[in-house]
């Protein structure tokens, strides 16, 4: 079984299941093919994670984050958010396809070539697609400034417009990029004639990447990090990412007896946003790159920690929340095997669009993961030379007597840990199955984008009554619309204890689809 945020995508995971790939195999084909149909929100130029487990309990995860310029520019104030400024950081996504297929290959007797798993993303390129209406949605949202960003109109607007949903669009200068990986390669990308015509465009544009920079980029293989959740497991990725935050969450709502509380209630929200404020404080003052700093994910997520933080949930009062919410967004995907062999990823580009670059004559889009960076020397997410951002991706997986019960993950930025939260107590306190999971209403804590007052946003199928009890409790709210763009686009396949039967589904926000096969 499959699901992704795009129906093309899962129907070439499908295709690859059909003829008889294995899981990661699965996965690349979908990343690949939602690098040429989802735009908005991942390709090439970007990062990507990846949890697998092989169906007997082994599990490990792929991080693959780019690492700052070597030769930084002088920065006095923020990082620019857009344009060249942003483009700082070298993009992973490539090599975690490549190192996932030597782990299909090598340990779980993948027989797929890899120029065989880029073959849809290459025709879709080529022969094009129907923009989808989540791109339609966030190309508008973005109308005052994406004239600017160097190559985009070239690429995205071939008539000088931004194109409605439906419209077809072709990319194929991306198709031509896609291919020279294909023939040549991943390394292609970070060492070959390829990436020479990236970093020309790049520098061309005024980003201060190398060469040399790109062809340090690798991939990195690390054990997963944990915490006990109601008579299972759940696993996500090491810092610089935000999975130690995500798995903080739920090791304090493991604390409350959550399915005593009714779901959807007032109650319900007022624990999950408080849960999220104090892992957000402690996200906030610690996780960053673990080579340059000190991260204590053992101390984060110890019984005693957890307890703690716990404790500083009043049942009935807000904690005050003046804090911006950080924006971002990308795609989730995943696939599971007749074997029951796991994966469960994530890719992006940070913002939505990225830095809006394009690397010169590639159809490459960057992103601008180096935004996330502080210019505050003392700060522990300070910019440095080679260090990797603090990232706020953590796809995950749940596993009970050490068997894959759920694969589930998310965009959205900050939104990604509050998003989670709903959904796995859905999952698992009150046993919905995932599409139900998917389909309730959720929370965005935090000021987003020009909002002066309201710091929690609620879908607006909460209801008013909810939304009156926890002004009440002293949450400054405000409602979203129901099935909000801005509420994540999460997707979820969940295993039946004995691995007889997958379930599956994609959030309803989204463009996507899950599809299995019998």
């Amino acid at each position: 079984m499959v699901t992704s945020p795009h129906a093309l995508a899962s129907q070439a995971g499908l295709e690859i299941l059909h003829a008889g790939g294995n899981a990661i195999d699965a996965a690349i084909a979908m990343s690949a093919t939602l690098a040429v149909t989802y735009p908005h929100f991942t390709g090439l130029g970007g990062d990507a994670f990846w949890v697998l487990c092989d169906g007997a309990g082994h599990v490990s995860t792929l991080s693959g984050i780019g690492q700052a310029a070597v030769q930084l520019p002088a920065h006095t104030g923020a990082i620019p958010v857009r344009g060249p400024g942003s483009a700082l950081t070298t993009a992973a996504t490539v090599d975690t396809w490549s190192r996932a297929h030597a782990i299909s290959r090598d340990a779980w007797g993948g027989r797929h070539s890899w120029s065989a798993l880029l073959q849809r993303a290459i025709e879709h390129a080529h022969e094009g697609f129907a923009v989808t209406a989540s791109q339609q949605f966030w190309q508008t949202f973005r109308a005052a400034e994406l004239r600017d960003w160097p190559g985009f109109a070239q690429t995205f607007m071939p008539n000088g417009a931004i194109p409605a949903a439906g419209t077809h669009l072709r990319q194929p200068a991306l198709g031509r990029s896609l291919e020279r990986i294909a023939s040549l390669g991943a390394r292609e990308f970070y060492e070959g004639d390829l990436a020479a015509q990236i970093i020309a465009g790049l520098r061309a544009a005024g980003s201060p990447l190398t060469l040399a920079d790109l062809a340090r980029t690798a991939a990195r293989e690390e054990a997963p990090v944990r915490v006990p959740y109601r008579g299972g497991e759940l696993l996500s990725l090491a810092p610089p990412t935000q999975g130690v935050t995500t798995l903080q969450i739920m090791g304090i709502l493991e604390r409350f007896d959550v399915a005593s509380i009714r779901e959807g209630s007032a109650e319900y929200y007022h624990l999950l946003v408080e849960a999220v404020k104090q892992a957000f404080i402690e996200r906030n003052t610690h996780v960053a790159d673990p080579d340059f700093v000190d991260v204590p994910v053992e101390r984060l997520l110890s019984a005693a920690r957890l307890d703690t933080l716990a404790t500083r949930i009043h049942p009935h009062r807000a904690l005050p929340w003046p804090h911006t919410y950080q924006h971002g967004d990308t795609v989730y995907l995943a696939a599971v095997d007749r074997e029951g062999r796991c994966a469960s990823v994530l890719q992006t580009l940070y913002f939505d669009w990225g830095s809006g670059v394009i690397a010169g004559d590639t159809g490459i889009l960057w992103h601008n993961r180096g935004a996330a960076f502080s210019t505050d020397p003392l700060h522990h997410n300070a910019i440095r030379p080679g260090k990797r951002p603090f990232h706020t991706l953590n796809p995950g997986m749940y596993l009970r007597n050490g068997k894959p019960r759920l694969l589930y993950g998310t965009q959205g930025a900050d939104g990604q840990p509050q998003t989670l939260a709903t959904v796995l107590t859905r999952l698992i306190d009150y046993g919905m199955d995932p599409l139900a999971a998917l389909s309730g209403p959720r929370f965005l804590l935090g000021r987003t984008f020009s909002d002066a007052h309201d710091t929690l946003k609620l879908e607006s199928d909460v209801g008013a009554e909810v939304m009156a009890e926890l002004s009440a409790r002293g949450h400054e709210v405000s409602p979203i619309p129901a099935m909000s763009p801005l509420a994540g686009h999460a997707g979820v396949i969940a295993l039946s204890a004995d691995g007889a039967e997958y379930v599956a589904a994609h959030d309803p926000r989204s463009d996507g689809v899950a599809l299995g096969l019998d």
